[in-house]
């Protein structure tokens, strides 16, 4: 792999002596490096282990240690020669100081094991775990085989109602409605010999179907007294740390299921069966992951009023952890369920889901960092790589070593990877900041792992960021998802990058990527605009850029026919977009601040709203304007200005057919609140409540 130690050293701002063979023969400068104290860079992850034994065996090693592959992603490659900037990209980054540490969520489990499926399949995966866990079956049947004749694990068996819950915490709730009660049954097969319709199996359940009630079995089993035909069905429940799901339909369908919840179709003929069981008997005792998310609710365009507007996370998540409590005017997002993906953020318009394995900032930095130093060195077109840190490196990585035998051209290279806990953890604001921050291009790799639905999300967010940098005038495709199952696909999927041209901002942006994303997509779209090659221009106009359905930018348009101006559009923004004048009876508008989530146009009484979708690029889209304004009403007895002419004249329209608005009762509506009070107690012709 070659290597230019002058060139990277110059990029990085040190001295880099080059070394052939650091994990072998070269081991003491490793050593001597990790005893200064100084943060010490391995370009080497395959050795990852053994530098960390050799760490833990080198006397006073005080140096914190991070590991980078430079190999793989860019030293086996059609283009090593040339892929010195990114390699120096990927050093700097990894130079970088780990982020702050993230909150937790903590797992307890006992090792309750719920194995539901055939009788003989569950009997089979519970013998190679009873050791290590409490293991419960419910049964699904006989199976090919049927029961042992010891019964040494608890059965159940009816039909399941429900199962919830996840790792130390879930509860089956089952309708125990069969003739036999397993509790009782002591496995004697005097049912079974008995029976002339054959109708109960080894799973010692009666098959009513084929059941023509003689009840031989139920007189054969009066000692046990297991048989009951006449017995009510039973609502029964059950709490368990882990469940083992053998049954050819999962119970629990969802694409991310919880943790601590297995299906294995097939029992352990299938292909995991066996790491599926490794890892259940390792799972008892207390567990942490990382709280993947911060959710700020006072900017959540959730609900309002119990009026649901967005609802993009609830709908995204794979994993059901997002639900709605419109009540409350919120979500919630239970962070047991969560698995991590930051779907739910990448499509929140406002910010108020943000990602925090890592959070923006530090991504945003890395990101600044990986794009300034390539270009430092002489790097040109770079296109990042965003992919997952498992499925997705693992490909790239077998790119390189395929590249390494001659069998693939590689990571190209300007094409830079960075890998992500989940690939779509990342939306708009970064990718629109790594363009101003002289990115060519951000691709997205899905390896098929994902759920369908984060793909839709991925590509509908590509769409809007592409429409709005071709509205800015920056030609080609800087935006793009490629979806690789093997080598053969990621590698013509990336070689076909080489032939792509696209236009970028002449200056780099510098601004930090901040914690608040509408703060973050508001410097990326100055830096953008400022530099669009087609608005700064002498003869360019400044103009409104259509963007497709769901984008987090655009105004609104109001039907002044319609509107009354109740303002009830008003109370309802989480956004502050619309506002009211304290001074006049106007609607107006900041579109700097609209969100498109769609409570203005849930709750308008009158149907006076609808959205638009747009980026508006003029200094009117951060100031107020008045998208509605009427006259005053002016309260008949005293003249003080009250409500609006046109909703008063409707009101009084809409009531004046109604008894209890005849007369002077309809004439009050026409005074202001204090008139009306007076006019009421002041009224000689009219029974007082007091007089009743």
């Amino acid at each position: 792999m070659p290597l230019e130690p002058k060139t990277l050293g110059t990029a990085l701002a040190e001295t880099l002596p080059l070394h052939s063979a650091l994990c072998r023969r070269e081991a003491a400068s490793f050593q001597r490096a990790i005893q200064s104290g100084d943060d010490v860079v391995v370009a080497c992850t395959q050795e990852k282990r053994l530098f960390g034994e050799l760490a833990g065996q080198t006397p006073e090693a005080t140096s914190p240690i991070r590991f980078v592959n430079i190999r793989e992603t860019g030293g086996w490659s059609r283009d090593a020669k040339s892929a010195m900037p990114k390699i120096a990209a990927l050093l700097a980054a990894a130079s970088l100081p780990d982020p702050d540490p993230v909150a937790t969520v903590s797992y307890a489990s006992q090792g309750r094991l719920l194995i539901i499926g055939a009788l003989d399949a569950a009997e089979k995966a519970a013998v190679l775990v009873a050791d290590t866990l409490d293991v419960t079956i419910f049964s699904q049947g006989p199976g090919e085989l049927g029961g042992a004749q010891e019964r040494r694990w608890p059965v159940a068996a009816g039909r399941i109602d429900s199962l919830a819950g996840w790792l130390g915490a879930f509860k089956l709730n089952w309708t125990r409605d069969n003739g036999i009660d397993l509790d009782l049954c002591t496995r004697c097969n005097a049912c079974v010999a008995a029976c002339p319709e054959q109708a109960i199996g080894l799973d010692y359940q009666i098959d009513n179907a084929r059941c023509t009630s003689h009840r031989d079995c139920e007189r054969a089993c009066t000692v046990a007294g297991a048989i009951n035909f006449g017995r009510a069905p039973e609502q029964l429940d059950g709490a368990f740390d882990l469940v083992l799901d053998l049954g050819a339909t999962p119970v629990i369908d969802w694409h991310a299921p919880p943790q601590g919840y297995f299906h294995l179709p097939g029992g352990m003929a299938h292909a995991e069966g066996l790491q599926t069981l490794l890892r259940l008997r390792e799972m008892v005792g207390e567990f942490e992951k990382p709280k993947f998310f911060d959710y700020k609710q006072k900017l959540c365009a959730h609900s309002r009023n119990e009026v649901v507007g967005c609802n993009a996370c609830i709908e995204v998540c794979s994993a059901h952890a997002v639900s709605s409590d419109k009540e409350r005017q919120r979500i919630v997002v239970n962070p047991n369920l969560c698995v991590g993906c930051g779907a739910c953020t990448t499509v929140c318009p406002t910010g108020a889901l943000g990602y925090t394995y890592p959070r923006a900032p530090d991504q945003g930095l890395k990101l600044r960092t990986l794009l300034s130093t390539y270009a430092g060195v002489g790097g040109r077109d770079a296109a990042l790589l965003l992919h997952s840190q498992e499925a997705g490196q693992a490909l790239v990585e077998q790119l390189g070593r395929q590249a390494q035998l001659g069998k693939a051209q590689g990571v190209p290279g300007n094409v830079i990877p960075v890998g992500l806990f989940h690939a779509a953890s990342t939306g708009i604001d970064l990718w629109l900041s790594a363009v101003a921050f002289g990115a060519s291009q951000v691709v997205v790799l899905s390896t098929g792992d994902e759920a369908p639905q984060y793909v839709a999300a991925l590509k509908e967010q590509m769409e809007i960021a592409q429409t709005l940098l071709l509205g800015l005038g920056y030609t080609g495709t800087h935006f793009k998802l490629i979806e690789a199952d093997s080598v053969a696909t990621l590698d013509s999927a990336l070689a076909a990058l080489r032939g792509t041209r696209q236009q970028v901002p002449a200056k780099a942006a510098r601004y930090a990527v901040g914690a608040e994303k509408r703060s973050t997509l508001e410097l990326a779209l100055d830096h953008l605009v400022d530099e669009s090659p087609t608005l700064n221009t002498p003869a360019a106009e400044r103009v409104a850029i259509p963007l497709p359905q769901g984008s987090p930018f655009g105004a609104i348009a109001v039907d002044k026919d319609k509107c009354t101006l109740c303002l009830a559009c008003v109370s309802a923004c989480p956004a502050s977009a619309l506002q009211d004048n304290q001074n006049a009876p106007q609607l107006r508008f900041v579109e700097k601040n609209c969100v498109q989530c769609g409570l203005c146009e849930t709750t308008c009484p009158e149907n006076a709203i609808s959205l638009v979708p747009r980026l508006l690029v003029s200094p009117e889209r951060k100031q107020p304007v008045v998208l509605n304004e009427a006259k005053p009403w002016s309260c008949i007895r005293c003249s003080k200005p009250f409500g609006t002419q046109k909703a008063i004249e409707a009101m009084l329209g809409k009531l004046a057919g109604h008894a209890m608005f005849q007369g002077e009762a309809l004439e009050r509506l026409k005074m202001c609140s204090d008139c009306r009070v007076i006019d009421l107690y002041s009224a000689q012709n009219e029974m007082k409540i007091t007089q009743l």
